[in-house]
């Protein structure tokens, strides 16, 4: 299903108080929705949701740790009710590590599935029935090339992609007939504050080498729903990677130890 006009849309975005989150909901904004913001850091969010504003948008401030249930049906509740409805939902909110598994700590790993998978999924169960409901909606999955390929020192934050990426495929099938359209985005290293200085020190070369700016992730977000794709990867030629795998994997379990891990 194309998503052709964003006036009159309203969207819903996780995340939204910095990097790929908040560059979505001011183009978003820009292009018409009127946008809740989600995340944390409410001091962010009103800054954001003033920037939005100042530039002729429309914003709600909506606080909420995604990976808490029942602050996410609340919200939920509170976003439909302010809105009239979502129809446009964002699972952005996530993070990162770059970590051996023997050295990861346990909570962390259950931390991170929490927000990266539980998030989404807690997201998407509060607001797709109103979708279907409406017979119309669009759910965006800010996955991972990590959700299709594991590297190491990525093994929780790989688990968690991956499982974003298997709930996408499913429901994408499940509910397009159902008004509903799924895309699911595989980003690779985007040059954004979710890399801090530790994710920068222990990256590999080859993955600061093929790092972008976040625009062109922007515009290939808004380009998919328009042509109605299912999925992206962004930058595209990390594709071939997935092809690999499958034709020569023992080629690509070689190249990619021999690119990734420090010796």
């Amino acid at each position: 299903m194309q998503l052709t006009s964003y006036v009159d849309k309203t969207a819903l975005v996780t995340g939204a108080s910095s990097g790929i989150g908040r560059l979505l909901s001011l183009r978003l904004a820009r292009l018409g929705a009127k946008v809740a913001l989600v995340a944390r850091r409410e001091e962010e969010l009103r800054a954001l949701a003033a920037e939005i504003e100042d530039a002729g948008g429309k914003a709600i401030v909506l606080p909420c740790d995604v990976a808490d249930r029942s602050q996410v049906f609340a919200t939920a509740e509170q976003a439909i009710a302010q809105l009239g409805g979502v129809d446009i939902l964002i699972n952005n909110a996530g993070y990162g590590h770059h970590r051996t598994f023997l050295e990861w700590d346990l909570d962390d790993m259950e931390r991170m599935m929490r927000v990266n998978f539980f998030g989404t999924l807690y997201w998407t169960k509060a607001l797709l029935p109103h979708m279907v409901e409406r017979r119309r909606g669009w759910v965006v999955m800010i996955a991972s090339v990590a959700g299709k390929l594991g590297v190491p020192e990525e093994s929780a934050y790989a688990a968690s992609k991956f499982a974003q990426v298997g709930l996408a495929e499913a429901l994408s099938y499940e509910v397009e007939d159902l008004g509903v359209h799924v895309l699911t985005v595989c980003p690779g290293a985007i040059n954004t504050p979710f890399f801090d200085a530790e994710a920068l020190a222990r990256m590999p070369p080859v993955a600061k080498r093929m790092m972008i700016q976040p625009e062109p992730l922007i515009d290939a977000i808004i380009d998919a729903l328009r042509r109605g794709k299912h999925e992206i990867t962004v930058p595209g030629i990390i594709r071939s990677g997935y092809i690999v795998r499958t034709l020569a994997p023992g080629f690509m379990r070689r190249n990619t130890k021999r690119t990734t891990m420090k010796r």
